[in-house]
């Protein structure tokens, strides 16, 4: 039984897009994750970047860790909050940032982690932001001048984050636009071409019939009969000689 399929310009076009999709830039060798290569100006902006945040975490770190709160003349409720503020800090700092600063190494442009780091350092420069505050007021003129570079510094790297993401959402926005112009032409060809008939031919081929061998007897005496030759019947006489 044959059967025709008729392949409508429409699934054509579907498949054309989820080639698109799924097809992208060849990844570099040796690229992250297999992800597509990231140019040597981006790479060395993020190396920077990271470096100076891995340098300020570890100058913050020490520097709360050298703060006296509990000398500060001040209540005891404000006290109690900026002690808290320290070890929410110090937490962050040991932990979620580098964390997310791993996460970033691994995907340099991806813009969801970039975003989350940018979102991070937003919260730690608030809480730190107080604890300077609290600190100019009530602490050491050396606590203040050393958590003042610290804030600067975590301001400054998320000012750079910032850019860093305008810059790959510029980017990622110009790759969706040359997208959607392929998939316009190639929906502007589907829809010119006429539809194609596949013809799927599944019956099954007639059998052939089976050729039967065809068997010779052998001669009883032993004897192999000569080619060409037939042998006497039983039924046939041997005619006696004249008297």
């Amino acid at each position: 039984m044959k059967r025709n399929l008729v392949i409508s310009p429409g699934l054509c076009f579907f498949l054309a897009a989820l080639a698109i999709g799924q097809s992208g830039p060849t990844p570099a060798a040796g690229s992250p994750n297999g992800q597509a290569p990231i140019s040597y100006a981006s790479m060395t902006q993020l190396n920077g970047l990271l470096s100076q945040l891995d340098t300020t975490s570890k100058s913050a770190q020490s520097d709360l860790s050298r703060l006296k709160i509990e000398k500060w003349k001040a209540d005891g409720n404000y006290k109690r909050q900026a002690l808290g503020n320290v070890e929410s800090i110090q937490r962050n700092l040991q932990g979620a940032l580098p964390e997310i600063i791993g996460q970033l190494r691994n995907s340099p442009e991806d813009l969801p982690t970039t975003f989350k780091l940018y979102r991070n350092l937003d919260a730690l420069y608030d809480v730190l932001g107080s604890v300077t505050e609290g600190a100019g007021a009530f602490g050491s003129k050396e606590d203040l001048q050393s958590l003042s570079t610290d804030l600067n510094q975590f301001e400054d790297s998320r000012k750079q984050l910032a850019e860093r993401i305008e810059s790959l959402s510029s980017a990622k926005e110009a790759e969706l636009t040359r997208l959607r112009g392929q998939l316009k032409t190639l929906e502007a060809q589907v829809e010119a071409a006429p539809p194609k008939k596949v013809v799927v031919d599944d019956t099954e081929p007639a059998k052939k019939p089976a050729v039967k061998k065809k068997t010779t007897k052998k001669p009883t005496d032993g004897t192999k009969p000569a080619a060409g030759s037939t042998q006497p019947s039983a039924s046939t006489q041997p005619q006696s000689k004249p008297q």
